[in-house]
């Protein structure tokens, strides 16, 4: 909360000082964007560039040595993991639809003078897929190809779960490596709010209101497309899967839901979220474990739309026309960036640096988003919860041991956590 209330008046800031300065005072707008906004800028995405391959490849290990574990390879498995996979690719369609009729990022006279981008013809889509085996995995990590960086980690996770024992302290050594980069990620978000604050001016001082109201658009066409997600997609799944009243569902999980949006992490939030759908939600505390602590890690839809009206916003911004060819390259891509979304607050913005590259948009554009993505990132991880409480009622229901509701189907009142 303490990084959220800064990161906030870093933002409300940077508009105000960004806006003072486009009106009143250009010229000294010039000289403080140069030596003051941009460098603030610069380093914090440098920042977050550094961590992508590593972020990614660890964490996609780590999620498949989980997932590929013999005992959890099962019917559960394939029925937790197919729910996922299923919403996520639901959730980044339900994005760009939104954002492609709303045009967030159309006639807002955003200056993108100093980003380096070359218009590219996007491969075809068979390309795209026959090109995610890598032939040499380091080459695919120094040059960023991100989709077969993916493949690659997706391989040696597999392997390493086969392997079982024998391979204990390589997979130590994973773990650790996944604790250092999450202190890293935890680390340089402490200077997240200087990098918002610079960004945000800059962006404001340079545009004027045009693009803060182009961001307010943004905002928009992101906070829709979670709550659309979340009735349609949540509680219909709840209601014609889980066969339970929808808004018992949400009435029930409510508490998680609070403790996930103060957090923006979906890793902090698990213990109460699973203590919440096994005992609010009559979720069996094996299917509930087995789930959530699987959603956690791979199923980040709420990213997924991020990701989804981004790329739409940015590409707009910059004048681009996305093809056919790459908004489903973008929806490939933002599907296997949710499976490797590590479950940490800003997270997100580091796997919008690997979808931008695999449909050539330039990743200075996260320029545009970053001042407000704090704010949406507390409510799209309320989303990324709420999925994986929906996974487990499902899953429950489907196997049989999801327990009734109290008072034959009554929505009982929330208790205070």
């Amino acid at each position: 909360m303490k990084l959220a209330r800064n990161i906030l008046i870093a933002l409300v800031a940077g508009v105000l000082v960004g806006l003072v300065l486009n009106l009143f005072a250009p010229g000294v707008f010039v000289k403080a964007d140069q030596f003051l906004f941009k460098p603030l800028g610069t380093i914090f995405l440098n920042l977050m560039k550094m961590l992508v391959v590593p972020v990614v490849f660890i964490s996609i290990v780590l999620g498949t040595v989980g997932i590929g574990d013999p005992k959890k390879l099962g019917r559960i498995g394939m029925k937790t993991i197919g729910y996922f996979l299923m919403t996520t690719a639901v959730a980044i369609v339900i994005a760009l639809s939104i954002a492609l009729v709303v045009k967030p990022g159309a006639g807002g006279g955003f200056e993108t003078e100093g980003a380096v981008y070359e218009a590219q013809e996007a491969p075809p889509v068979a390309d795209t897929l026959l090109g995610i085996i890598p032939t040499n995995p380091l080459t695919a990590m120094a040059e960023g190809n991100m989709l077969q960086i993916i493949f690659f980690a997706a391989l040696v996770g597999f392997g390493l779960a086969m392997l079982g024992e024998k391979t204990d302290r390589l997979k130590l050594l994973f773990e650790q490596g996944d604790r250092l980069v999450m202190f890293l990620i935890t680390f340089i978000m402490r200077f997240a709010p200087y990098g918002a604050f610079g960004l945000i001016a800059s962006a404001v001082g340079s545009q004027g209101y045009d693009a803060l109201r182009a961001m307010g658009l943004y905002m928009g066409v992101v906070l829709g497309a979670l709550l659309v997600h979340s009735i349609i997609v949540y509680g219909g799944s709840v209601a014609v899967l889980g066969k339970r009243n929808p808004v018992w569902f949400f009435k029930n999980f409510f508490p998680a839901q609070v403790v996930a949006f103060s957090t923006a992490s979906s890793a902090a939030t698990l213990p109460i979220s699973m203590k919440t759908a096994q005992d609010r939600l009559k979720v069996p505390e094996s299917i509930s474990s087995f789930t959530q602590s699987l959603g956690a890690t791979i199923n980040m839809d709420g990213t997924a739309i991020m990701q989804g009206a981004a790329v739409v916003f940015i590409a707009q911004a910059f004048g681009i026309d996305l093809t056919m060819g790459q908004l489903l390259t973008v929806i490939l891509t933002a599907v296997l960036a949710s499976i490797g979304t590590a479950a940490v607050p800003g997270a997100g913005l580091i796997m919008l640096a690997m979808v931008l590259t695999s449909v050539g948009l330039p990743v200075e554009g996260i320029a545009l988003v970053l001042g407000v993505d704090r704010l949406l990132d507390m409510v799209r991880t309320a989303v990324n919860i709420t999925g994986d409480a929906a996974c487990a009622v499902v899953v429950s229901q489907s196997e049989g041991t999801l327990g009734e509701p109290d008072a034959e189907g009554a929505t009982p009142e929330v208790e205070t956590v």
